[in-house]
C-alpha cells in the first residue's frame, strides 16, 4: 500500500509538472518564505554541524564518506540510464558499481576514476526531462532545497524505488536507517559550504541566484550539457534594452608626423603652405611675362627718329604715371597679394630707369649729329 501511494502522489506530481507555464515561479512568495526558514535551519543548525565535521574528521575519511554515498547513488544512475535507452551509459554505470564496491571496499576509494571510467549522473527527473516532460513551477522544498514539481516527483520515485539506504527502512532498521541519512544530509553540507558562503556574499538577492542557477543546472542535465538559450538569459525580469548607439562617422587616416598640428580639414599644415605659396608665385610669374614685353618696346624705341623719341620721352613717364593712377590699376594692387605688389612696384620703377637711359642715349647721338654737320655747311 505504501508504494501504491508513493506512485499516485508521482503521477500527481507529473500530472501537475506537464501544465505549461509561462512563468517559472508562480509560488515565489511561498517558496521565499520556505527559503527563509531552510536558511535558518542551515545557519543555526546545519551549517555549525558541518564545520564542526569538517574541522574534526581527517580529509581521506570525508573523502571515503564521500565516495561511499556516491557509489550507492550509482545504482540510481543505472535505472534511469535503462530508461532513457542509454544501454552503453549504463553498462559503463554498472562497471564503476561493481569496480568501486569490490576493489574499492564498498565504494570508499574510488578505483574507478583512477581508471578514467567516465562518471554520470542520472535520476528520473531527468528520465522524465527526456522524453519531453515540462519541469513545471519552481518548487523550495523544506531542507531539502531548490527543486521543480517534475524533480521532486523523480526525487520520490528515486527514493522508492533505487535508494539502496531506503531498504534498511523496509527491513525495519530504523535507526540504521537514520542515522546514515543523517551523515549523508551532514557529508552534502560540508561539500556546499565554500559554495554557500560564494552565494551570500556575491548575490544581491540569494533567493534569484539560486533559483535561476538550479533551473540552469537542470536544463543541462536533461539535455546532457546543454544549456537552452533562453535559460542563459533572465527569463523572470525583462531585460533592460539599451537605445541603439549612431554609428559612428569614420574619418579617412593620414599619416601625420607627432610634432605636426593638424586642422580641421584633417590635412597636415605642410600640404596648406605648400599650396598658398604655389598660389602666391602663380601671379608672380604671369605679371613678370606682362611687364617683359614693356621693356623690350622700350628698347627697339632707340632706333627711331629724334622727334618720335622726343614724344616717347615726354610721353612715356606720363602713360606711366596716368596708369598708376587709374582704377584699373589701383583695383589690381589691392586684388595682389602684398609679395605680387612688391614685384610689379619694382618692375615699374626699372621701366622708368630704363626709359631715362634711352633719353640719354638720343641725346648724345643727336649731338654728335650737330657736330658733324656744322663744317659741311
Amino acid at each position: 500500500m505504501k508504494k501504491l501511494k508513493s506512485v499516485l502522489l508521482i503521477a500527481v506530481l507529473v500530472g501537475l509538472s506537464g501544465c505549461a507555464t509561462t512563468n517559472k515561479d508562480p509560488l515565489e512568495g511561498v517558496n521565499r518564505g520556505i527559503y527563509k526558514f531552510n536558511d535558518v535551519v542551515d545557519q543555526y543548525a546545519m551549517k555549525p554541524v558541518a564545520k564542526a565535521y569538517k574541522a574534526v574528521t581527517p580529509t581521506p575519511v570525508r573523502t571515503g564518506i564521500s565516495n561511499f554515498f556516491n557509489n550507492l547513488g550509482t545504482l540510481t544512475t543505472v535505472v534511469n540510464d535503462l530508461l532513457q535507452l542509454k544501454f552503453a551509459q549504463a553498462f559503463t554505470d554498472a562497471g564503476r558499481f561493481v569496480i568501486n564496491t569490490t576493489f574499492g571496499i564498498a565504494g570508499f576509494i574510488d578505483v574507478a576514476s583512477k581508471d578514467n571510467i567516465p562518471k554520470h549522473q542520472e535520476d528520473f527527473g531527468q528520465t522524465l526531462g527526456h522524453w519531453g516532460v515540462g519541469s513545471g513551477p519552481y518548487l523550495v522544498l523544506p531542507i531539502l532545497g531548490p527543486s521543480t514539481v517534475r524533480d521532486a516527483g523523480g526525487l520520490a520515485f528515486d527514493t522508492v524505488t533505487s535508494d539502496p539506504i531506503t531498504y534498511l527502512h523496509n527491513t525495519g532498521q530504523i535507526r540504521a536507517h537514520n542515522q546514515v541519512r543523517i551523515v549523508q544530509f551532514v557529508d552534502k553540507r560540508t561539500q556546499l559550504l565554500d559554495a554557500k558562503d560564494l552565494v551570500d556574499d556575491a548575490s544581491i538577492d540569494p533567493y534569484a541566484f539560486m533559483r535561476d542557477a538550479y533551473l540552469q543546472r537542470r536544463a543541462s542535465l536533461v539535455q546532457d550539457g546543454i544549456v537552452p538559450q533562453e535559460l542563459l538569459q533572465d527569463e523572470f525580469e525583462p531585460e533592460d534594452e539599451e537605445p541603439a548607439k549612431p554609428a559612428k562617422a569614420t574619418a579617412v587616416e593620414h599619416p601625420v608626423a607627432a610634432d605636426t598640428v593638424v586642422l580641421q580639414s584633417d590635412v597636415p599644415i605642410e600640404e596648406n603652405v605648400s599650396a598658398m605659396t604655389s598660389q602666391i608665385q602663380q601671379p608672380e610669374v604671369q605679371q613678370s611675362e606682362i611687364q617683359q614685353p614693356a621693356v623690350e618696346d622700350i628698347a627697339v624705341t632707340s632706333e627711331q627718329s629724334v622727334s618720335d623719341q622726343a614724344v616717347s620721352d615726354q610721353t612715356l613717364p606720363d602713360v606711366a604715371a596716368d596708369s598708376t593712377d587709374t582704377p584699373a590699376a589701383t583695383q589690381s594692387q589691392e586684388v595682389l597679394p602684398p609679395l605680387v605688389d612688391q614685384v610689379s612696384q619694382q618692375a615699374v620703377e626699372e621701366s622708368v630707369a630704363t626709359d631715362d637711359h634711352a633719353a640719354n642715349v638720343v641725346a648724345g647721338i643727336d649731338e654728335t649729329l650737330l657736330t658733324l654737320e656744322a663744317p659741311a655747311k
